[in-house]
């Protein structure tokens, strides 16, 4: 399609069509959030679909009803209603609701299965009501970004059934569940750590830029711009955006671990950390916090479990993290907010 619709209903509607299909129809055009500068218009041909729905299904058990709590313009979105229709069952919509709790009880009998983000997650279990409702559900897919152990042992303590996901618009969504690759799904890393991506899931190109597809579709692999390894039991880990490793003072930090270790403080909410410009550093390490935190107390807590020149020079207290609409933090906004601290 030229474009897709942005309303949920009109998105499920039109992804019920492109499906059934007949004919071959054009690619499905995918936004990508642009957390991190422009965003993409990625081309997702229904075979790429399919194959991604058929192999998550596969993985998880996925024969029931989704409900799409997610926003539909976004690929979390488009395979959650695809994965519901797949089944043979119309994608229950949260925003017809008046609570998380309401739509779980609109899905009637038989498995229920949802896609979250994060910081969805750290809301639902803070609320008793939505907890209970999700611990209905028979498996919650975990993605759009890091994933703090913490989060996932309360939610798993609680009774939820968490798969975490890893992939992007390019690859049709997760393609990674818990580290192992989807049935089909090829993974490989570069002598820098960066994650390669292959298989059937695989989107045609970015809309109207072929050199950007040029460079990143090369030889029947994507290639991301995400840094990871495998653990002792092959199981991938991703570690970060390869440009999340901040240069300060001629160290490299990786961002992600920094951030990680921030959440892990018993004051501290959320957290992310980003590398901002600076004369004296290159680039000083900006930690955003949601909680109480001063920078002595957060540069002593990181350098506890690293080395202190991975210590944050600045911090950022936030009341909430600034969210992109598909529940991504925004990066760009965070990066002005420590601008705007510093005035």
């Amino acid at each position: 399609m030229d474009s897709a619709p942005t309303d949920a209903r009109a998105t499920v509607a039109a992804l019920r069509t492109w499906l059934t299909s007949q004919a071959e129809p054009d690619p499905w055009t995918v936004q990508t959030s642009g957390s991190t500068g422009r965003p993409k218009r990625v081309l997702l041909p229904r075979s790429a679909v399919l194959a991604s729905v058929a192999a998550s299904a596969r993985r998880v058990g996925a024969t029931g009803r989704w409900l799409l709590a997610v926003p539909a313009a976004y690929v979390a979105g488009v395979q959650v209603v695809c994965r519901s229709l797949a089944a043979g069952h119309e994608p229950v919509l949260l925003e017809d609701h008046q609570s998380f709790a309401a739509a779980t009880e609109a899905m009637g009998p038989g498995d229920r299965f949802v896609s979250l983000v994060p910081t969805q997650l750290h809301r639902l279990l803070a609320d008793p009501e939505s907890a209970a409702a999700l611990v209905t559900f028979h498996t919650l897919l975990l993605g759009g970004g890091p994933i703090d152990p913490a989060l996932r042992a309360r939610a798993e303590a609680a009774g939820v059934r968490v798969v975490a996901t890893y992939g992007s618009a390019e690859t049709a969504g997760g393609c990674v569940y818990d580290g192992v690759p989807l049935d089909g799904v090829a993974v490989a890393l570069e002598a820098d750590g960066r994650i390669r991506l292959g298989g059937p899931t695989l989107f045609a190109g970015y809309e109207g830029d072929p050199a950007l597809t040029a460079e990143v579709l090369v030889d029947g692999w994507f290639r991301t711009s995400d840094a990871g390894r495998f653990d002792e039991d092959g199981r991938l880990q991703v570690l970060g955006r390869l440009d999340d490793v901040v240069v300060t003072g001629g160290v490299n930090v990786p961002g992600p671990a920094v951030a990680a270790r921030l959440r892990e403080h018993p004051d501290v909410v959320a957290a992310e950390v980003l590398g901002v410009p600076d004369e004296e550093w290159g680039n000083r390490l900006v930690a955003f916090v949601v909680g109480r935190l001063p920078l002595a107390d957060a540069r002593d807590w990181v350098a506890a479990a690293h080395p202190r020149s991975w210590a944050p020079r600045q911090v950022v207290a936030l009341d909430d993290l600034p969210m992109l609409a598909n529940g991504k933090p925004d990066r760009l906004r965070l990066r002005a907010l420590a601008g705007e601290a510093e005035r």
